[in-house]
């Protein structure tokens, strides 16, 4: 998304007032602070709280003796977002069931188009957000800035004010914390596309023979329905549990649901619509073997949903299209 900050009032830049530079310098840096905010809390409504925190710390500054505003920026907003993670950590504790991250959800880019390995490349896949949730605020902040954004640790210990050698021990703790947990994968992004149709078709159309084929044996489920909608209380894991319980409880709902393909935290995914409002999103994280899905997200909360209402129309529909229930492209 590009932000638009040249002056609507007429006047040349070279006439820019102090206050209108440091808006056009904010807009032209606000995408990166909402990446590196959102990975760092999970949440678009936070998010944009930071965001606004910020901005309002930002414009009181002023530019002057600013030399490197976008670094500025990302201190303000890094150590914001870090002031907000107790509070964020209180809500999480009662909240019913698994907390899943909000999705983001795109359309799909041109199939095999260098904007898709850049788009994804800034976004940490709903899986891998899971995992960062079980790192400390500090290792997760480093862990992002680094890992994601290549940060190089002598300017992450600028931001969060400790010393190079500090940020190098947390930065190699949470990367093997990380990896002890989620493996590297390799999967194409076609390879997920069409095993996200293949096991959306079995799911809607009940087909538990189907759902077998295509889960990992060791395969766990996630439900978040934030205590509004129908999801289990904790993570469903083996293969059986959760291909019944998705045949069951999906297929009793399909002939009301429609389905879009779309890009979910960078990876092809899912969007269930029921009477055209957003019903659940729902990604897959695929084995190492390509073939079996090894994760189920499915975020059905309608909190984490709302920002979806009015975003995908019937029009958009191209190549990614719709899927009737049951049907397989």
């Amino acid at each position: 998304m590009s932000h638009d900050t040249r002056p609507r009032d007429g006047r040349h830049p070279d006439v820019l007032t102090a206050s209108d530079e440091a808006t056009a310098v904010y807009a032209e840096h606000r995408e990166l602070l909402f990446s590196i905010v959102y990975n760092l809390l999970g949440s678009v409504a936070d998010t944009e709280d930071v965001l606004q925190d910020t901005w309002m710390a930002w414009a009181a500054r002023g530019m002057d003796g600013v030399e490197r505003p976008r670094a500025y920026l990302v201190r303000i907003a890094v150590n914001t977002a870090l002031a907000r993670q107790a509070a964020v950590a209180r809500r999480r504790e009662s909240y019913p069931g698994p907390w899943l991250p909000e999705p983001l959800v795109a359309r799909f880019a041109a199939e095999d188009d260098a904007a898709e390995d850049a788009a994804r490349g800034e976004a940490v896949s709903l899986a891998m957000l899971v995992v960062l949730e079980t790192l400390t605020p500090l290792s997760r902040a480093v862990f992002i800035l680094h890992e994601v954004f290549g940060y190089p640790h002598t300017e992450i210990a600028e931001i969060l004010g400790r010393s190079p050698a500090s940020v190098r021990q947390v930065a190699h703790r949470a990367k093997a914390h990380v990896r002890s947990r989620r493996t590297r994968r390799t999967v194409d992004r076609r390879t997920q596309r069409e095993a996200t149709e293949r096991f959306l078709a079995a799911a809607l159309g009940g087909d538990l023979a189907a759902l077998m084929r295509i889960l990992a044996p060791d395969v766990t489920l996630w439900t978040d329905g934030g205590g509004v909608r129908r999801a289990a209380l904790r993570p469903v894991e083996g293969r059986d549990k959760v291909a019944r319980l998705i045949a069951g409880q999906v297929h009793r709902s399909a002939g009301d649901l429609d389905v879009r393909y779309r890009t979910v935290n960078g990876d092809p995914s899912a969007v269930l619509f029921e009477d055209g409002a957003p019903y659940a999103v729902m990604v897959l994280d695929m084995a190492e073997d390509g073939e079996h899905v090894e994760g189920i997200y499915a975020v059905s909360n309608p909190d984490k949903l709302a920002h979806l209402v009015g975003e995908v129309t019937d029009e958009e529909d191209g190549r990614e299209g719709r899927a009737r229930p049951g049907e397989a492209r």
